[in-house]
């Protein structure tokens, strides 16, 4: 099986369509037969896409470093493969090992972070996998400005910069993760 690590936010966020967008990414991940690696919490977006697996009856791997457990509900159930690891960088490794494509649904910092860190790792040759930004609704626009901009500023080669694809469908995002 496929697995896909997707980033997202422990928040709803304040648009309302952030919660079922996410609900229906895990719907679509499981119904294509991709799984799911993911924070392992049962909160905010992340919580929404793992209900949404699970509806589609695909697997969910989650992965959370101990001293977010309670912070971010861990959910500590029979439909999760849930792995506790000791920091961050342990659950970012498990990450690495087993996803096959990373996608970004609207987050924060650490979301922000993540997808930045694939980003570099992808162009240092260390990870050779797709990464998206499922930008339904243009929330990653102004990270792609960034992108856009490093590029006219000399400091990211187009090349560099095509390394993340923003799509504006699931459709389109589950078509770049697939096989």
């Amino acid at each position: 099986m496929k697995f896909v690590a997707v980033y997202c936010g422990s928040s709803p966020g304040n648009d309302p369509r952030y919660v079922p967008l996410a609900r229906a990414f895990g719907e679509a991940l499981g119904g294509a037969g991709l799984g799911l690696i993911y924070g392992g919490g049962q909160i905010g977006l992340m919580g929404a896409l793992a209900e949404g697996v699970f509806v589609a009856g695909g697997t969910v791997v989650g992965v959370i470093p101990d001293f977010l457990l309670a912070k971010e509900a861990a959910r500590a159930d029979s439909r999760v493969d849930l792995r506790i690891v000791g920091s961050m960088h342990e659950r970012k490794a498990v990450y690495y090992s087993l996803a096959g494509a990373f996608v970004a649904l609207p987050g924060g910092i650490g979301t922000f972070e993540e997808i930045f860190e694939v980003l570099a790792w992808t162009k240092l040759g260390l990870v050779n996998a797709p990464i998206v930004l499922l930008d339904d609704g243009g929330f990653f626009d102004p990270l792609l400005a960034l992108l856009d901009g490093a590029v006219a500023a000399g400091f990211l080669s187009p090349a560099n910069r095509a390394l993340a694809f923003a799509e504006r469908t699931i459709e389109g995002t589950i078509a770049r993760c697939s096989p």
